[in-house]
């Protein structure tokens, strides 16, 4: 045997891996993993179908299909006011993880400090670590999961190289507004921090709550990467196809490690992509869409005896119990799992000592019918 000194010592498998393990097991419903259980648009699969029978099966240009970066390109202007240059400023990626792994294995090396809020999407920590860097963590403010930001800049050395920031956030749901841009940017300023932005749920908001990318803040977005999904937006999470946009000399180093590591994207779904963007409305729908199922599946679960935090984008919304059990948030996921049928997960695994503030992650980016049988399972817990 060759023994390898492992640069992930302490990571396993993932809790997504786990619940949904648990909930093949146990046949339960799974609220744990965020992923739709529906349909996605018939006219998006046509399009991609037509890319493959029309010959677009090879591989496409390295930093992403032209007309895909030209259509990303007049999004952006559109939704947020900005100009981004298709052929210097955007790369399409499979998938936003592996946007963000990119973005911080060009600039980060060790004895570089990144910022990072907990609670964190799981990949975040690793990307950081596997790079020689830190991870200098900020915990998010429960129960309101707000950014303390006199702590923030507590947190600064001169050894810190970037902030990571998610919104809307997972696992929270939580937002932020133009007041927490403002924030960072007067914290940045002067310094040569950079920005990894992590905004894959951009367009799931709701209560009239719009998503203010970095993209529309100038003095942020010539020092940030920017990282996005269309398996978000278009309910295929499976293709795994996403982009980074980033300021030129950003990008130029973004893509040397890129064509290394992936070189070429999923050519047809990108020809598919390009086509469908036309379809504003497909986009632009979205937070309506998906706050009819959050608030469909919080009236169904009215009378539950979970306390329901506020989510005001992505496909999540957190519950707190522990007004009626003391049970560890693993342990009573693990329960809800076994007993009622219902696979969710815990926060606490969001974080790197296992903060336990007694409150598990609901998945409602499913069909009404998976969302009423869910409640009514949960409903007596």
């Amino acid at each position: 045997m060759h023994p390898i000194d492992s640069k992930l010592p302490a990571v396993g498998t993932t809790i997504f891996t786990v619940m949904s393990s648990l909930a093949l097991e146990h046949k339960a419903i799974n609220l744990s993993q965020g992923f739709p259980d529906f349909s996605m648009d018939p006219g998006l699969i046509g399009e991609v179908h037509r890319a493959m029978t029309d010959g677009a099966n090879q591989y496409t240009h390295m930093n992403g299909y032209p007309l895909l970066r030209e259509r990303i390109a007049e999004k952006v202007s559109g939704c947020y006011g900005a100009a981004v240059d298709p052929q210097t400023e955007i790369t399409v990626t499979p998938g936003a993880t592996y946007a963000i792994y990119t973005a911080l294995t060009c600039v980060l090396r060790p004895g570089d400090e990144v910022i990072a809020f907990e609670p964190a999407y799981d990949s975040y920590i690793p990307n950081i670590v596997v790079n020689g860097a830190t991870p200098v963590l900020v915990p998010l403010s429960f129960p309101d999961y707000s950014i303390d930001w006199d702590r923030v800049k507590a947190a600064l050395t001169p050894r810190t190289r970037m902030i990571l920031l998610n919104t809307p956030h997972n696992p929270t749901g939580t937002v932020w507004k133009e007041s927490d841009f403002r924030a960072l940017e007067a914290l940045v300023e002067g310094t040569d921090i950079l920005i990894m932005s992590d905004e894959v749920y951009e367009h799931i908001t709701f209560d009239g709550y719009r998503h203010p990318s970095i993209l529309g803040f100038p003095a942020l977005r010539e020092r940030a990467f920017a990282c996005f999904s269309f398996g978000k937006a278009y309910h295929c999470t499976g293709w795994k196809i996403g982009y980074c946009i980033a300021p030129p000399a950003f990008t130029t180093e973004f893509r040397k490690v890129h064509q290394f590591n992936c070189f070429s994207t999923n050519t047809p779904a990108q020809v598919g992509l390009a086509n469908y963007l036309e379809k504003t409305e497909a986009y632009l729908d979205l937070p309506a869409f998906y706050q009819r199922k959050r608030d469909f599946f919080l009236e169904r679960m009215r009378d539950s005896r979970f306390r329901w935090l506020d989510s005001k984008g992505s496909y999540f919304v957190l519950g707190s119990y522990g007004h009626f059990s003391q049970e560890k948030d693993t342990d009573f996921a693990i329960r809800l799992t076994r007993e009622y049928g219902v696979a969710v997960i815990p926060v606490s695994v969001f974080y790197q000592d296992g903060r336990d503030d007694k409150v598990v992650r609901f998945c409602f980016a499913k069909k009404e019918s998976t969302l009423q049988e869910a409640a009514h399972r949960l409903i007596s817990v």
